[in-house]
């Protein structure tokens, strides 16, 4: 895990080494064991290094192969770099490290674009090719690493977060009014190649683009998620045994693939419960657990200790829990909202950061449960949109969107109402040849869209605020196909991660496995009073939130007359969003 950064001059100009460095500091916090740069004649690259696999000075970036001729940063894990790595040996490439960064750049010499298809894991990259004068960048199938660009009249500049490119100066930091609508609508989630910004965007995942000195820019697909049955049916026990063993070998490689100590983070819910399990069952010893709880409220417990406790127990792990204060949170939230790359509305994002804190004093990977859910099927709005009638828009958005359109356009200021931008995306996403069933449909989109800009980027970003890498056995792209392949009936079952619930029965204990579907609890958050209720106040009623006039006013006083009565379908505060968007703003673009 590192922040990566740089630039491709579009008039032979050098990349200005005040924009390195001004780049460099807003992904620093990604990478506290080493920096470089990079520059030749038109191209900049800058690396901030997580040291994981080769602890030693040879795995430094930027990277050169033996050649020269080709220049890499690369933010990520390759799970099956050793296999890669003894294949192009044989092919006569040289080595000088036992990294799997020097393990892409050679596959690139070797197999052009099309190396990103035998790349197994998590990664955004960029290699500059310096005699054919070409800048290729990618990012994984998943989207769990972030690539963020943007480009102006001087050149193609790209990062790790987006305050990496605001940071340079050049580019303008008007809302984007569908980035916007998403935002409000789309539980926070703005989809790739979008963000809240209009100058800057994001690649999307399983795409790889091109750029050269010249201007031109160019993007493909290199992967595509199926979720249609097999040609051979198979019995719900056969799925089951499928899905385990892929499972465990996902859990394997990101347990072996590294040269430092990996813990989990165990909340308590079935997922994580499951990862120590399988961590257990594949023979790994003395497992590092860790888990948080903050204060309660009187409608809702703060922690889930009841049930991550006895999982540790079960299976001796080194268990470490953290009980966080009220007082603390708020002193602390504007710290996670610094480390947020775009506004997060779920509440676990202060729980992750809080967590990743004390977790990154221990170990430096940890694995997370994070993706379960969307992969198998285990929210409550699936079985809701699988029951209901309508339009596939209709039983999607009826169960999910958090503000329909003329509610939207009642929250914000006449300049950014627009056409119904979100039930478009929507719309487009479920109307797929790729699909077998509506159903089928669904979970396709939340887990290459969806997942990507909620669960996924939350956990990079707070867990990356620490330096601390955070590796998601779910979202394993074998598993993934396989599960996208599984009847949607398995994956419903048992009020839904059917599959998941039987693969687990025996395993961990079944208090665990027959609770309700938890969330990361943060009552303060969701039951807004006191001081959190002022802070939200004072946050939207300020000389910036009226200056900047995103919000139609009327709206924010209703929802600060009612603090606890305005909640989105998925139980959001929508006071809350409404504050963190504020907020973030102010952070982020006002500083």
């Amino acid at each position: 895990m590192c922040g990566l950064f740089g630039a491709l001059s579009y008039n032979d100009i050098p990349v200005s080494q005040a924009h390195a460095h001004s780049m460099s500091a807003r992904v620093a916090q990604r990478g506290p064991d080493d920096s470089g740069e990079f520059f030749d004649g038109p191209v900049m690259l800058g690396h901030r290094r997580l040291a994981i696999i080769d602890l030693s000075p040879a795995g430094h970036q930027p990277m050169q192969d033996s050649s020269g001729r080709y220049s890499i940063v690369f933010n990520g894990t390759i799970y099956n770099y050793p296999e890669l790595r003894e294949q192009l040996i044989t092919k006569g490439y040289q080595f000088n490290s036992h990294s799997d960064t020097e393990v892409i750049i050679n596959a690139y010499a070797c197999w052009g674009d099309d190396c990103v298809a035998r790349l197994h894991g998590m990664f955004a990259f960029a290699i500059w090719d310096s005699s054919s004068r070409r800048l290729f960048l990618a990012r994984d199938r998943m989207g769990i690493k972030p690539l963020y660009y943007a480009v102006s009249e001087q050149g193609f500049y790209f990062a790790s977060n987006p305050q990496a490119l605001l940071a340079t100066g050049l580019f303008a930091t008007d809302i984007d009014a569908v980035g916007l609508h998403h935002q409000l609508s789309l539980h926070a989630v703005i989809p790739a190649p979008r963000t809240l910004i209009k100058s800057i965007r994001k690649c999307r995942p399983a795409y790889h683009m091109t750029v050269t000195p010249d201007g031109n820019f160019e993007e493909a697909r290199y992967w595509s998620l199926l979720a249609r049955r097999p040609a051979e049916p198979m019995s719900a026990q056969e799925w089951n045994e499928a899905i385990h063993d892929s499972l465990m070998q996902a859990v394997k490689k990101r347990l072996t693939i590294a040269d430092v100590p990996v813990g989990v983070l165990l909340s308590g819910g079935l997922d994580s419960s499951l990862l120590v399990a399988l961590l257990a069952e594949a023979g790994q010893k003395d497992i590092r657990t860790y888990s948080i709880g903050f204060e309660d409220q009187p409608e809702e417990r703060g922690n889930e200790f009841e049930f991550s406790d006895p999982v540790a127990a079960r299976y001796s792990s080194d268990h470490q829990k953290f009980l966080i204060p009220n007082a603390e949170v708020l002193t602390r939230l504007p710290e996670a909202v610094k480390a947020m790359a775009e506004p997060m509305f779920g509440q676990d994002a202060v729980a992750f950061y809080l967590l990743s804190e004390q977790v990154a004093r221990s170990v430096k990977v940890v694995q997370s449960g994070q993706g379960a859910d969307e992969v198998f099927a285990g929210y409550f709005w699936y079985a809701q949109m699988a029951a209901a009638t309508g339009t596939a828009q209709e039983r999607f958005a009826n169960h999910y969107v958090d503000r329909d359109h003329d509610e939207f356009c009642d929250t914000v200021a006449p300049a950014y109402r627009g056409s119904d931008y979100t039930a478009d995306l929507i719309e487009e996403q479920l109307n797929t040849d790729q699909a077998d069933s509506f159903i089928d449909a669904v979970l396709r989109f939340d887990v290459t869209t969806l997942i990507v800009d909620d669960p996924v980027k939350r956990v990079d970003n707070m867990t990356m605020a620490w330096g601390l890498e955070a590796r998601v056995p779910f979202l394993d792209h074998q598993l993934v196909e396989l599960a996208a392949a599984c009847p949607a009936d398995l994956k419903l079952k048992h009020g839904g991660k059917g599959v998941l619930k039987e693969i687990a029965r025996g395993r961990i204990p079944d208090a665990v496995i027959d609770r309700p579907k938890g969330y990361f609890p943060m009552p303060a958050l969701k039951f807004v009073r006191g001081d959190f209720y002022q802070f939200m106040a004072d946050t939207l009623n300020s000389q910036r939130s009226r200056e900047r006039g995103l919000f139609n006013r009327s709206y924010i006083e209703r929802l600060l007359a009612e603090p606890e009565q305005h909640f989105t379908r998925l139980n959001g505060s929508k006071l809350w969003h409404s504050a963190l968007l504020e907020y973030w703003l102010q952070q982020h673009i006002d500083n």
